[in-house]
């Protein structure tokens, strides 16, 4: 059996990829991918890495586990998915470091199921609009509190990704950036529920829904149908194109006034983030989605 695990990271999904692939459950299925509800495990996951802190599960519990989790007899791959798996989101920044409990905390998923092939997907996003976002999220507390006396332009996601993957050794572990997923989504909803190529997910286009007219999405899946594209080339060129005619401005503008933030600051965050992103390419036993 394997499991993915979708870890978040937190500020860049907001839940879209398992509703979309909830909504999908039926033809997944057919190829033995479950994907159960988020109220099924998250509680169950919870308690149980709490309970086993990094020891094996042994069978009596990985079977109480999953018999709480799957209505199904049995399953190819399990699907699940929870931004705060690896902390709470007021713990995501400390030490000086983007998710600090990482190199103790996710060797600790691969022990729920110790037999089974575990992976981990998440997404990244540039720390000049994450942290805003984040800082949003925890509104009671102040810019200080969540930086955790960390200096922004220290932040580093290939930092992040680098222990991830020393900490779980022959783990694939799957990354892309939020700023991509319009244009890469149905690769995304492929790489983490594993499907084969013959299956076509619905909603796929969901994601476009939050940016672009209602208009514009109605005349690009018009187009879509009527010239289905040749290649997942091909269609992130019309993706690109429809987008940039009816993009909706309003679901670009972002909030970047946090104390003492610049625009040189910004410019900065969003270089080191380019600089990340080559990095994160380059890791050996991580893949990188790209457009």
């Amino acid at each position: 059996m394997d499991i993915a695990y979708h870890i978040g990271m937190h500020c860049t999904d907001d839940e879209a990829l398992i509703r979309c692939l909830l909504r999908n459950k039926g033809k997944l299925l057919h190829e033995g991918i479950v994907v159960p509800g988020t109220g099924r495990y998250r509680p169950v996951l919870r308690e149980a890495l709490k309970t086993l802190r990094g020891a094996p599960a042994g069978a009596e519990m990985q079977q109480t586990m999953l018999d709480a989790i799957l209505d199904e007899d049995s399953a190819e791959r399990v699907v699940m998915s929870y931004d705060s798996f690896l902390c709470a989101q007021d713990k995501v920044i400390g030490e000086g470091m983007l998710y600090p409990m990482t190199t103790e905390k996710s060797p600790w998923f691969a022990q729920l199921f110790p037999g089974a092939r575990s992976e981990f997907h998440l997404a990244i996003r540039n720390p000049a609009t994450f942290l805003p976002a984040l800082f949003a999220r925890l509104s009671t507390k102040s810019y200080d509190e969540v930086m955790a006396g960390t200096d922004p332009l220290e932040l580093s996601w290939s930092d992040f990704v680098r222990r991830l993957r020393d900490a779980n050794p022959g783990m694939e572990i799957t990354v892309w950036c939020d700023e991509d997923t319009p244009l890469i989504w149905p690769e995304v909803l492929a790489a983490v529920s594993g499907h084969g190529p013959e299956i076509e997910l619905d909603h796929i286009y969901d994601r476009l829904g939050t940016l672009m007219s209602e208009d514009g999405m109605q005349r690009m899946q018009a187009y879509l149908e009527a010239n289905p594209p040749a290649s997942e080339e091909s269609r992130r060129r019309v993706v690109t194109a429809f987008l940039d005619k009816y993009v909706m401005p309003e679901a670009l503008e972002l909030e970047l006034d946090l104390p003492g933030w610049t625009d040189a600051l910004v410019e900065d965050l969003s270089a080191n983030y380019d600089d990340d992103i080559a990095e994160i390419a380059a890791l050996e036993g991580v893949r990188l989605i790209q457009p």
